[in-house]
C-alpha cells in the first residue's frame, strides 16, 4: 500500500475525527460489511451513538483508536481496547476493523492491522490480541494471512435472519 498514513487518537484530541468515523462506519455497513450493525441500511442516528461511546472512553493506557488516512483522506479505523486488571492486562482486543470502501482493494485493511499489531506490542506493552469475526465472509481468511490463529468458534452465536445463523470465530495473535 503505498501513500497511507496512521493516526492513533488516545484522548484530548478525541473529537476531531468522530464524524469521518461515524461516515466510514456508515458506508462499510451499507456495504454490507460485518462491522458491528448487522441490518443495513443504517444511519448517522444509528452508528453515532456508537461512535461517541467509544470515543468518550478513549484513554492511551487502555482504549485507542487507529485511523488509516490516504491523502488527507480517512480510509479506515480500529480500536484496540485492554483490561487493566492485573489478570488480564498483558493481551488486548480488537474492534471495528474497517476500510472506507472507496479504499479497498488497496491493502489498507492489511497495513491497518499490522500497524496496530506494533502500537499494541511497543507503545501498549501488550503481549497478545483477541479479535472475534464473522464466520461467512471469509474473515478468518483474512486475518490468516497477516499471522492470526483461530483458536475456537461460537457455533451459530449470530443471527443476521431467518435461517441465517453464523458463527462467531475466535482468534488470537500471539506473540506480538
Amino acid at each position: 500500500m503505498t501513500g497511507a498514513a496512521f493516526l492513533q487518537i488516545t484522548g484530548a484530541d478525541r473529537m476531531a475525527f468522530t464524524a469521518e468515523l461515524v461516515d466510514c462506519w456508515i458506508a462499510v455497513t451499507n456495504a454490507g460489511g460485518a462491522a458491528g450493525f448487522p441490518f443495513p441500511p443504517v444511519d448517522e442516528s444509528d452508528v453515532r451513538p456508537a461512535a461517541e461511546k467509544i470515543v468518550a472512553g478513549l484513554d492511551p493506557a487502555r482504549s485507542r483508536l487507529i485511523l488509516a488516512m490516504v491523502g488527507g483522506a480517512f480510509a479506515g479505523w480500529l480500536h484496540i481496547r485492554r483490561d487493566l486488571d492485573p489478570l488480564v492486562a498483558h493481551w488486548g482486543t480488537v474492534h471495528h476493523v474497517q476500510t472506507h470502501p472507496a479504499f479497498r482493494g488497496r491493502g489498507i485493511g492489511a497495513a491497518l492491522v499490522n500497524h496496530a499489531r506494533r502500537v499494541a506490542r511497543d507503545e501498549m506493552g501488550l503481549e497478545q490480541l483477541r479479535l472475534a469475526a464473522r464466520a461467512g465472509v471469509g474473515l478468518e481468511n483474512f486475518y490468516g494471512r497477516l499471522g492470526w490463529k483461530e483458536i475456537g468458534r461460537w457455533p451459530g452465536a449470530l443471527r443476521l435472519g431467518p435461517a441465517d445463523d453464523r458463527d462467531e470465530i475466535l482468534m488470537i495473535l500471539s506473540p506480538l
